[in-house]
């Protein structure tokens, strides 16, 4: 027996298995400091925990649900992305998922067929070219650099774009840079996806964790005309401190979401029905804690950018959103670290861990080799002492 031509072609998360990896190790009594998953490190608010301890003992939890979500959750979430998008959207165009993961491939599988080509700025998150790829259209990178502010032009994205182009994936604020699209951008790349009859898959995961001046825009916000062709995902696990507890949401034109639903109907079926009773008191109970959190993650990524600045050698694009930071190792390369040559900022991670203790995720899993991301997401005195590994193994 062999396994299926999709999966053999198909890449694992890196950014799963270096933080598989790093914690393996710290198991085995290492003294490994993980920046590699994207994942807060505080825990989830007591009265969300409550909601859902709340809703274990309720005989309804104990059954199956409607195969896109709980009603008052589809509602929930309806209610809140109309008010950051300037849209009108029902519960009908809302589907509840395992995870902001799962929104996006089942968006990618009801969106595409075979041949489609789907623009992906880079550096993008690991997992948008594979789920592509299992849907069978094909991803088309956009190449950004530090110089740019790792953001997309329209002029890029036009002369990427092709008579089989139907999508445009497109990401504020950022994973893994950090950047954030002012509105003037914003709408730009939404009226030239409208003109041309492309539709925008936009991933806001991250709209409230912006830091300094920036400022999260919902694109149907200020481009009106792509609306109708935007399908937008996001879910509870950044903001709220819930990465394990699995439940994210795409807010789609009708036509789509009923079928994001029909295929979730014989692939999953209905999210955990605790973790949505937690969801939802998450989008509806008291919202101190995410304010709490934001301003935590905004005095590490001050910290982090400082630090990785004072490294000789190594350049930083100040991030102003999500908790990711993904500085330059360009200068670094073809040098010797360690007794070892490190030809890419895969031998430099690999080097990192092994020498410094230290997991980071290359920026080759992101389309930008060269780089590396950094999750700020970790305790103070993690965050200091891992970068100040990295900062003395590089000095040599």
């Amino acid at each position: 027996m062999s396994l299926a031509r999709r999966i053999r072609e198909m890449e694992a998360s890196p950014t799963m298995a270096v933080d598989a990896k790093a914690k393996a190790l710290k198991a085995a009594g290492e003294p490994v400091i993980g920046f590699g998953a994207g994942e807060p490190d505080f825990p989830t608010p007591d009265h969300i925990v409550e909601a859902a301890r709340a809703a274990a003992y309720e005989p309804a939890a104990h059954r199956y649900s409607p195969a896109g979500g709980q009603p008052a959750l589809r509602q929930a979430v309806a209610t809140a992305t109309s008010a950051s998008s300037g849209q009108t959207y029902e519960a009908a165009n809302v589907v509840i998922t395992n995870g902001g993961k799962h929104a996006l491939y089942n968006i990618f599988m009801a969106l595409l067929d075979d041949g489609d080509e789907v623009l992906v700025p880079a550096p993008y998150w690991v997992s948008f070219p594979e789920q592509i790829k299992l849907a069978g259209g094909v991803p088309v990178a956009v190449a950004t650099t530090k110089d740019t502010g790792f953001q997309a032009t329209v002029a890029q994205l036009e002369a990427a774009r092709t008579e089989r182009t139907t999508a445009l994936v497109f990401v504020s604020p950022s994973n893994p840079t950090g950047a954030v699209y002012d509105a003037e951008a914003t709408a730009a790349i939404g009226q030239w996806a409208a003109d041309n009859g492309i539709w925008v898959v936009t991933d806001e995961i991250y709209q409230r964790l912006v830091y300094g001046d920036a400022r999260f825009v919902s694109l149907p916000q200020v481009a009106p005309a792509a609306a109708e062709r935007t399908i937008i995902t996001s879910g509870v696990a950044k903001t709220y401190a819930m990465t394990g507890w699995r439940v994210g949401w795409a807010v789609a034109p009708g036509e789509i979401a009923a079928g994001m639903g029909k295929l979730q109907s014989q692939v999953t079926s209905n999210v955990c029905n605790v973790a949505q009773a937690a969801a939802l008191e998450a989008l509806t109970g008291p919202q101190d804690a995410v304010e709490a959190m934001r301003q935590a993650f905004d005095r590490r990524r001050q910290v982090a950018v400082d630090a990785l600045s004072a490294i000789p050698g190594v350049s930083v694009v100040e991030p102003m959103g999500a908790f990711y930071v993904f500085p330059s190792f360009e200068e670094v390369l073809g040098a010797e670290v360690a007794g070892r040559r490190v030809e890419n900022t895969l031998d430099l991670a690999e080097v990192l861990l092994e020498e410094a203790k230290v997991a980071v995720v290359p920026g080759e899993a992101f389309g930008a080799p060269g780089y590396a991301r950094l999750s700020y997401a970790l305790g103070d005195d993690d965050l200091a002492e891992g970068i100040g590994r990295i900062a003395a193994l590089l000095a040599g």
